[in-house]
């Protein structure tokens, strides 16, 4: 029988990985993986050292551009060039693991509902109930010129087709009932035509019929993740999102999202307890809080001042930073199409703490808004169990600064010591993305 005590809550893990690893200069570290946008193997291995720490998901970042403005040179000096195309990758890995959940980006911006209910309705049944989908819009508005546009779609344009394309992309997901296949031989019927729907949507942005040619997921529907901290992404996330990913720099920001989230949540007719806010993080272990330090201050020295211009630049959505002074201030800049959550936490961190412009570029380059954490792995456990503990997260996406270091480093110290605590699972308790998370399966209509 099983136990009818309610679990303790405890932490749910993402490992949010970039190939080369979250720090713009990552791959410069002697020790690191530089070939992972090309080397499956060294996929392999940072998935199955995530799912060694028993994390919920292993959760790959992607953008489908490569820009290719500004100084050749400069382009030349980025670790982040070629990578895998997720859905590809994350299949893969499907074989190569038996529990992570495996989560993936994918713009709606520029794809198509009905194929991408199928790619990741495909990746749940390949992988026996691991999928997630990590809903984006596009910051990148290099990707518009890939995908026939001259342009990015406007901002709020951008959310409207998203809302529309998640509830085509979860109705596709109900297709088919649980009991829909018979399989009966003697008979020969293959399926109940009675427990097949159509969706018959018709919308401003598509008209898709149904129903999706992939059975029911084994979990019930792919869980759905939704990254996004502006006014209009919190109430995406609130109506939509089972996961939402966010970048808060301060506990304080923290309980304010993750209050204002579940706030909406409710005022949508959903239950808090159906979703997971989980706040990236930046994390850099040492044995000793100095060392810690010094680990982080060697990959900041790194950095080449004209990448980490270009890359802030991107980050926040305004190119030619160049035509600043390096040493002066930050200067004020006006609110773009790109990712405007991101820029407004940034640039209120800089004046904050009154940084220069090196200085943004250099807190940009590793962490991105994350939050980051320097110290024991005793200290980081600390500030995690603050923030879950205190309504500011329910987990987080680690965020790796290379690999295979960093994610080595947290599984290896940072997870035992959260175990110790009771704040993070001693065991894979089921076999479903869901059930890492704690999430209820989705019951079919019928």
């Amino acid at each position: 029988m099983m136990d009818p005590r309610p679990r303790p809550r405890t932490m749910s893990l993402g490992a949010f990985v970039h190939e080369t690893g979250q720090h713009v200069a990552g791959w410069r570290h002697p020790d690191a993986h530089t070939g992972a946008g090309t080397n499956f193997g060294q996929m392999v291995d940072a998935a199955r050292t995530a799912e060694r720490g028993l994390f919920d998901l292993f959760f790959l970042a992607d953008t489908a551009a490569l820009s290719l403005a500004g100084d050749p040179a400069v382009q030349g000096r980025f670790g982040k060039a070629a990578k895998f195309e997720p859905i590809t990758v994350l299949s893969a890995l499907a074989a190569m693991t038996t529990h992570i959940g495996l989560v993936g980006t994918v713009s709606s911006t520029f794809s198509d509902p009905y194929l991408l209910a199928r790619q990741f309705a495909s990746l749940d049944q390949i992988s026996g109930g691991r999928a997630g989908w990590n809903l984006v819009t596009s910051n990148n508005e290099a990707e518009a010129l890939n995908h026939s546009r001259e342009a990015h779609p406007a901002h709020a344009d951008r959310y409207e087709r998203a809302i529309e394309f998640a509830a085509v992309v979860q109705g596709l997901w109900e297709s088919w009932d649980e009991d829909a296949f018979i399989r009966d031989k003697d008979s020969g019927m293959f399926f109940d035509p009675t427990k097949v729907h159509a969706l018959n949507h018709q919308g401003r942005h598509f008209q898709v019929r149904g129903p999706l040619n992939v059975a029911r997921s084994p979990q019930g529907r792919p869980v759905l993740v939704q990254a996004g901290a502006s006014d209009t992404g919190r109430g995406v996330a609130a109506q939509l999102a089972e996961i939402v990913f966010t970048a808060q720099t301060t506990f304080e920001q923290g309980q304010e999202f993750y209050g204002d989230v579940m706030r909406r949540v409710t005022e949508y007719g959903r239950a808090p307890a159906d979703v997971r806010v989980l706040p990236g993080i930046y994390p850099v272990v040492g044995r000793t809080k100095a060392e810690a330090e010094e680990k982080f201050a060697y990959l900041q020295s790194l950095i080449d001042p004209a990448v980490g211009l270009s890359v802030l630049g991107h980050t926040i959505g305004v190119p030619n930073l160049a035509q600043y002074p390096l040493d002066g201030p930050v200067p004020d800049m006006a609110i773009t199409n790109g990712p405007r959550s991101r820029q407004a936490l940034l640039l209120e961190a800089a004046r904050r703490d009154n940084l220069t412009l090196r200085q943004l570029c250099e807190l940009n380059a590793g962490p991105r808004g994350h939050l980051l954490i320097c110290g024991t792995a005793v200290q980081i456990a600390d500030e995690m169990e603050q923030w879950f503990r205190g309504g500011a997260a329910d987990g987080f996406n680690v965020m790796p600064a290379w690999l295979p270091g960093s994610l080595t480093e947290f599984v290896d110290e940072v997870v035992p010591e959260l175990q110790n605590r009771g704040l993070y699972r001693t065991a894979y308790e089921g076999t479903t993305l869901r059930d890492h998370l704690g999430l209820p399966a989705q019951k079919a209509r019928g």
